[in-house]
């Protein structure tokens, strides 16, 4: 990419975010939009704007979002999101520190020093940008000391933040749990690997015997988890009607106010996909098929309850430090007998999981990592594929036709700007739900737990395939030639090679922050989609407030791309200092823009309490040991005699990770029972808490209903079921 090529793509990117801002700033005002720029708030009974005002400054967010406290986004989105701005604020203060002092003193280092007799992915000629890199030093210089003191500078900058910053985590997950507020989940565990029953006696009866005997004080009752695919089916069939009679009593309704007195009553097909067959009344229809499903569901529920219970259960106790003291102890000598972790929250239990048994548990996990493992592998090969061939050089050279089109110099710069940057973010795109899916078939208990697992498997694909892929695939592809005459040349150019391939990271992140949390402002995507559903398909208050309905961060997409661009910075920031600007833009800008929309957009869909911190804190610290190895190899490739200086660098993060693991993980893990023994503001209601837990196709149609709930604890009682 030549100069103008990158200044093309800068100056466009930052356009397209000015424009997009300006969008946001107005379309933002207009009452009719407030539902998609403020459901947070609204979901909360709040004013979508602070004191009602609409003819506000419309920069006012930078000041709301700059002047909210940490407790602010807490209140607002949860101890979660709180965390995820620590990384973010913590990873701007390592890019700060480091280029207050890299910058001032490599560029003009770099600058000075003359044109390098190396090779280079350019063929020996430097760019503009080139020169202000670290590979327009020549081998064996002198002043190669400035770059290798550089990165330990960088690298102890970024031990002290991160120490800092899992203390104040450690401290914000203490003040999560001793929150006087009622949390189900601190009075529960999840019991999995429940032996077979002794004879004579039911499932439950086997689990209430065996905790009462060693808890017999603070025992409450236990809940056996049930295969419930069959009455989810029909919940879901009926829930589905109720959606259908709702919408057709709506349009009935408009139809009386818009036309004749006595309206219009709806009708549709009940053929395939209500193309065909015979037509009928609407709401009649509804009707007969929810007064239909109704018993049919309370059946299927009391055979759930008493025939298809798991080898699993939630013990309630009465007290927060028995429940934590009970998720951390062992309670059977064999493994694989009475296995206890802590319960997640109700709302992100994965009941389908529970049932999973835990030799059939490592197997998956195994299986899994060696999934995850060959799919990085093959996916490094069209990674790379696409990074070589979505240069215009290479395009042209394989694609000879297209030749004329792409020498059109306007369009060519435009070309050069964005298409391997473009390409490469389409093809990110298509890993995370299958992640997700992966990590669900390990057997994880929790939402929270996999969307960790699939954060982390995020995180080796980008780094492995996006990073390494990109910088060897791209090299490599340039420099075929010189290695089929000298394959002994490989480490060297490859070497020689990083400063070349800084200009694309350049512009990657440039297209990130900019684009990217141009996009994220102004909700143009959500906003279209809302009005488009309001206009066209909502009919219920219901259907237009899932329309709106924002969802959460989801940071564990979010974070493996956040740390994408940690890596690529840390690994240039000695090498090409210019891209430490870019990082600390992308930061702050995400720090800016991303507490607006934690404040006043998207809600949390669970709360995990800062369990995330322990895997950012890890693979911060991996992308910093990749950044000490690819120095160390760089400085080897300049043929500088005092490399080997730069040896115990990786070996220093080794064993910080080391010490904040043992110092600080356990609490990340299991709960502190000094933390646990904080008194609550209120007597806990047991009774809510079990039913907290009880999923929504086991709940009764017929609440107030005595003979149903009588019947619900007979069954209970005789045949072991979940209650």
């Amino acid at each position: 990419m030549d100069f103008n090529s990158f200044l093309t793509s800068l100056g466009t990117s930052f356009l397209i975010f000015v424009v997009l801002m300006l969008l946001f700033a107005w379309l933002s005002k207009k009452p009719g939009n407030a539902v998609v720029y403020y459901p947070n708030r609204i979901l909360k009974g709040l004013d979508p704007v602070e004191g009602g005002s609409r003819t506000r400054n419309p920069f006012a967010w930078i000041h709301e979002a700059m002047s909210a406290s940490e407790q602010d986004v807490i209140s607002m989105s949860g101890f979660d999101t709180a965390v995820y701005f620590v990384f973010l604020g913590t990873v701007l203060g390592i890019l700060v520190l480091s280029g207050i002092v890299l910058l001032p003193v490599l560029l003009p280092v770099s600058a000075t020093s003359g044109k390098s007799t190396s090779a280079t992915t350019s063929n020996g000629t430097f760019s503009e940008l080139d020169k202000l890199s670290m590979g327009n030093i020549p081998e064996k210089s002198p002043r190669l000391w400035g770059n290798l003191l550089a990165v330990y500078w960088v690298s102890f900058v970024t031990y002290y933040l991160l120490w800092k910053a899992y203390k104040h985590v450690s401290g914000l997950r203490a003040d999560a749990l001793m929150t006087p507020e009622l949390k189900p989940e601190q009075f529960a565990i999840l019991v999995r690997d429940v032996p077979p029953v002794l004879k004579g006696q039911t499932k439950k009866e086997h689990v209430d015997s065996y905790f009462k005997t060693i808890y017999p004080e603070k025992f409450y009752r236990s809940m056996v988890v049930t295969d419930n695919k069959e009455v989810n089916k029909i919940w879901k069939e009926l829930e589905g009607y109720k959606k259908k009679l709702a919408r057709a009593e709506a349009i009935y309704a408009q139809s009386k106010a818009t036309g004749k007195p006595e309206g219009a009553r709806p009708t549709n097909k009940i053929g395939f996909l209500g193309l065909c067959g015979e037509k009928v009344d609407s709401i009649e229809y509804y009707n007969g098929k929810i007064n239909e499903l109704i018993p049919k569901l309370e059946e299927e529920q009391k055979v759930t309850l008493r025939e298809k219970q798991l080898d699993a259960a939630l013990v309630f106790f009465t007290n927060r430090v028995t429940a934590a003291s009970a998720a951390q102890s062992l309670h059977a000598q064999m493994v694989d007998k009475w296995t206890v972790v802590d319960a997640p929250e109700p709302r992100q239990v994965i009941w389908t999981n529970l049932k999973i048994k835990f030799f059939q548990r490592q197997v998956r996990q195994y299986v899994v990592y060696v999934i995850v493992a060959l799919a990085i592998l093959f996916y490094m090969i069209p990674i790379g594929f696409i990074s070589a061939l979505t240069t215009l050089d290479n395009l042209k050279k394989l694609i000879p036709f297209i030749k004329p089109v792409v020498n059109v110099k306007a369009l060519k710069t435009v070309l050069e700007a964005y298409l391997p940057q473009i390409a490469l973010i389409v093809f990110l795109a298509l890993l995370p739900k299958l992640l997700f899916f992966l990590s669900k078939a390990e057997g994880i208990p929790s939402l929270s737990h996999a969307v960790r697992a699939a954060s982390g498997k995020y995180f080796y694909f980008t780094v492995l395939n996006v990073f390494i892929g990109v910088t060897v695939g791209g090299t490599l592809f340039t420099t075929l030639k010189t290695i089929e005459k000298n394959p002994n040349s490989t480490i060297d150019l490859l070497a020689t090679g990083l400063p070349g391939n800084a200009t694309f990271f350049l512009t990657y992140v440039a297209l990130k922050f900019f684009v990217g949390y141009g996009l994220e402002l102004s909700r143009i995507v959500p906003l279209i989609i809302y009005h488009l559903k309001r206009k066209y398909l909502c009919k219920t208050e219901a259907e237009l407030k899932e329309a709106w309905c924002p969802g959460d961060l989801g940071y564990g997409t979010r974070f493996p791309g956040d740390m994408l661009v940690v890596t690529i910075v840390l690994c240039y920031s000695v090498i090409a200092p210019l891209i430490i600007p870019f990082g600390v833009v992308y930061f702050g800008l995400g720090w800016l823009i991303l507490r607006n929309q934690a404040l006043k957009v998207y809600v949390p869909a669970y709360e995990s309490y800062g369990r995330m911190w322990p895997h950012m804190h890890t693979r911060i610290l991996a992308a910093l040991i990749l950044y000490q190895v690819t120095m160390f190899g760089y400085f080897g490739a300049k043929k500088f005699f005092y490399a080997p200086l730069l040896i115990p660098l990786p070996i220093l993060s080794l064993l910080f990770g080391y010490v904040c693991s043992k110092k600080f993980y356990r609490f990340f893990h299991d709960t502190a029972l000094e933390v646990a023994s904080h008194e609550l503001k209120e007597i806990p209601n047991m009774d809510q808490i079990f039913r907290s837990y009880i999923p929504p196709s086991l709940r009764s149609e017929k609440s107030d209903d005595d003979q149903f709930e009588d019947a619900l604890s007979q069954q209970v009682s005789r045949s072991g079921s979940f209650v």
